[in-house]
């Protein structure tokens, strides 16, 4: 083959190309330039005006981001062929793009998938509300306080001293919170500092939050003005942190709810939905039975590692009710509500063993975990809310009363039971098998089965009161076998004794609000004074064991002749006990059951009137 022939087609050196084949080489390059300049000019001409459009739209977020393809149009004539090339493109872009997007989750996990799908639901139903005309995500709400909001002084002097006295409790124990650990969750009363709880993750405040409707209710006007400009300005729930879901949504959502009812102040409404935002993904799991520990910033859950193979806990996802379904009256937003009633319909689809709940329920399988039931700890505040979610409704919700009165006649056949001494307790349950033991948790039942003896059918709400007579006997016997008159964490019936701890580690007193509890609702619905009294006992012995120079702190050994203090002044203290110590003192006008229903942080909700007309949204 002749050389000449392939010198097109070789790298040659400069010095041995020809200038007929350089000429050659010269006319492809202009050819190659004329054409990108031909490209770039056709490019132009049909791609800028869609282009300024689209923009136009990202930038300044236009709501007629379009292209000019209009039937009847001009346009139609002079563009069609560059629109439907221009469609042509963008579908080949759009199709490599979700191709890419395929692969990419392929390689991921169920469940990341999962979570990735939900977390899109979510921001599509917030930013459905956040991007409202008025740019509030709240509907206006005209505000009226529900009745009973204050009460009338008590007529009895002793009685107004009494609860005087308690009043001063409440600012001696606010003051030093103040003095000492203001901003943080709890304070060490004896050694002067802040305390931390990991139950709250890095979410600060909860004394503050706990403490607000206290004092309100007490009319302690400049604290809680204080209370109220902390949760406007440092009340921060942007933490990357996890939290209890339970122990954030009675206190801290339960707080703010409670806050609102009673002073109307815009800031409580709005802070708690946000925080009830922020603990939807809980409800991430297959069966919608949310998760106890969740981080509030990666939307991940899961459950207390000792929690019987995972499971999640009845108190703990039973308590939600009805904080979340005042979210749904006060935000608008019917997430909340729909939440809560999945629970339920999980529930009633299980067999319960002899007509009890268990403690422990798994969220994937949505079957339960071991079959210990009990009505103090891990399982108390489920049969609570489903009382009060009946109550709450105005008492139209029928089918969460019929579950409330099915579990106490089950509850009454099967844990409780008489010791030989007369007394009156709730056993717990395993596997069939009872355990003797009642724990200061399970005092509040007294209290729960007088609430609900009158809904009770007739011929059983007799009956009801005298239980709870007895329930509130049995646990005011626990304080009186005590050297301090304060309660044991939990008391038994078994081995000769009754209503005493019989081990070390069931002799403290964290300041828990339980029998106090009882005592108000007693009182409340029968006027007997010993209530009263009792109530009295227990605030002396509050006075003379637990308070300290620093505030009121726990106790470690009821029993002992000297009190050990355990130096932490716990937020329930200002959020229950005392409170319930000061309605204990106080006018049946103030807060009556008839309007309001307390959380089992004692924080008052009112009752949901279905008369009232909604907010409009």
């Amino acid at each position: 083959m002749p050389t000449a022939t392939i010198l097109p087609f070789t790298t040659p050196s400069r010095k041995s190309v020809s200038p007929s084949s350089f000429r050659l080489t010269e006319k492809f390059i202009l050819l190659l330039v004329f054409s990108a300049f031909v490209t770039l000019c056709f490019g132009a001409f049909f791609f800028l005006p869609d282009s300024s459009k689209l923009l136009s739209g990202v930038f300044f977020h236009s709501s007629s981001v379009e292209t000019n393809t209009k039937t009847g149009t001009d346009s139609d004539g002079i563009h069609g062929a560059g629109n439907d090339e221009n469609k042509l493109t963008r579908i080949r872009k759009d199709h490599e793009k979700a191709l890419s997007e395929a692969k990419d989750t392929l390689q991921k996990r169920p469940d990341e998938i999962q979570r990735e799908i939900q977390n899109e639901k979510e921001n599509v139903i917030n930013n459905v509300f956040v991007n409202r005309g008025d740019g509030d995500s709240l509907p206006k709400i005209n505000f009226q306080k529900p009745p009973g909001a204050a009460g009338r002084e008590p007529s009895d002097p002793e009685t107004k001293e009494k609860r005087a006295k308690i009043k001063e409790m409440m600012k001696f124990a606010w003051d030093n919170y103040q003095r000492y650990a203001w901003g943080l969750n709890e304070l060490k009363p004896v050694s002067k500092q802040g305390h931390s709880s990991n139950l709250f993750g890095s979410i600060q405040g909860a004394t503050i939050v706990d403490a607000l409707d206290s004092l309100y209710i007490m009319d302690m006007q400049d604290e809680f003005k204080a209370a109220t400009d902390w949760v406007e300005k440092s009340l921060n729930f942007n933490v990357n942190a996890e939290i209890s879901v339970f122990e954030v949504n009675i206190r801290f959502v339960g707080g703010l709810l409670s806050a609102y009812y009673l002073s109307g102040e815009e800031v409580f409404r709005k802070k708690a939905v946000e925080l009830g935002e922020k603990l939807l993904p809980a409800f991430n799991t297959p069966t919608g039975i949310p998760w106890a520990l969740l981080n509030i910033k990666s939307g991940i859950g899961r459950n207390w590692p000792w929690a019987s193979g995972g499971s999640s806990i009845l108190a703990e996802f039973g308590t939600l009710h009805l904080e979340f379904m005042h979210l749904s009256e006060l935000s608008g937003k019917p997430v909340f509500a729909e939440k809560v009633m999945n629970i339920r319909k999980v529930l009633n689809r299980l067999e319960k063993p002899q007509g009890l709940y268990p403690n422990y329920l798994n969220p994937n399988s949505g079957q339960w975990g071991q079959h210990h039931v009990s009505v103090g700890g891990l399982g108390d505040s489920f049969y609570e809310y489903l009382l009060k979610a009946w109550l709450m409704s105005d008492k139209t919700d029928e089918e969460v009363k019929k579950m409330y009165y099915d579990s106490i006649q089950a509850i009454e056949s099967h844990l409780i039971r008489k010791s030989s001494g007369g007394f009156t307790y709730i056993a717990e349950w395993k596997g069939g098998l009872l355990e003797h033991k009642m724990g200061h948790l399970t005092c509040f039942a007294g209290g729960m089965f007088a609430l609900g003896a009158d809904g009770a059918p007739d011929e059983k709400t007799g009956h009801q009161m005298e239980l709870a007579a007895e329930i509130a006997r049995t646990c005011h016997e626990s304080y009186s076998r005590t050297t301090l008159k304060l309660g044991p964490e939990a008391f038994r019936f078994d081995g000769g004794v009754e209503a005493i701890a019989t081990r070390q580690n069931e002799k403290y007193f964290i300041l828990r609000p339980e029998v106090i509890e009882t005592y108000l609702y007693m009182w409340r619905f029968t006027h007997d004074p010993k209530y009263r009294q009792w109530g009295w006992e227990a605030v002396q012995a509050l006075e003379q064991y637990c308070k300290v120079n620093g505030g009121y702190s726990g106790i470690r050994d009821v029993y002992a002749s000297h009190p050990s203090h355990d130096d932490v002044q716990q937020s329930f203290f200002l959020a229950e006990t005392l409170k319930y110590l000061y309605l204990l003192f106080s006018e049946d006008d103030h807060l009556p059951f008839e309007h309001w229903v307390f959380n089992t942080e004692a924080h008052p909700l009112p009752v949901i009137r279905k008369d009232v007309k909604k907010p409009e949204v």
